[in-house]
């Protein structure tokens, strides 16, 4: 599972940072880690250089061996809340998507 980082210019993509939602990511998705060939995350602040109230916004597209991507959206204050609320929806999709196949 190939997992690739985009960052807006308001998000500090740095190393650190990348290397500790990686992780978080791998761990959580773990059990689809066969199905899923590549993670897109798209890490972007709304507000831009604003305070705001869950203006961080983290987009993850999935794409699936042999089917058609998933993509799920979350907004949170922080970049790690942002990441972990996108993953949960994600988590949640696959189960969905992957336990219908299984069933047919």
């Amino acid at each position: 599972m190939e997992i690739q980082f985009n960052t807006d210019k308001n998000i500090d993509g740095n190393e650190e940072l990348i290397a500790s939602l990686t992780a978080l990511i791998a761990k959580e998705l773990n059990r689809f880690k066969n199905q899923i060939t590549r993670l897109e995350i798209h890490l972007s602040d709304e507000d831009s250089s604003k305070d705001g109230i869950n203006d961080i916004r983290c987009m993850i597209e999935a794409r699936l061996e042999g089917l058609k991507p998933i993509a799920v959206t979350n907004n949170a204050n922080s970049d790690e809340n942002a990441v972990k609320g996108a993953v949960d929806k994600l988590n949640s999709s696959l189960k969905t998507t992957l336990g219908r196949l299984r069933n047919y």
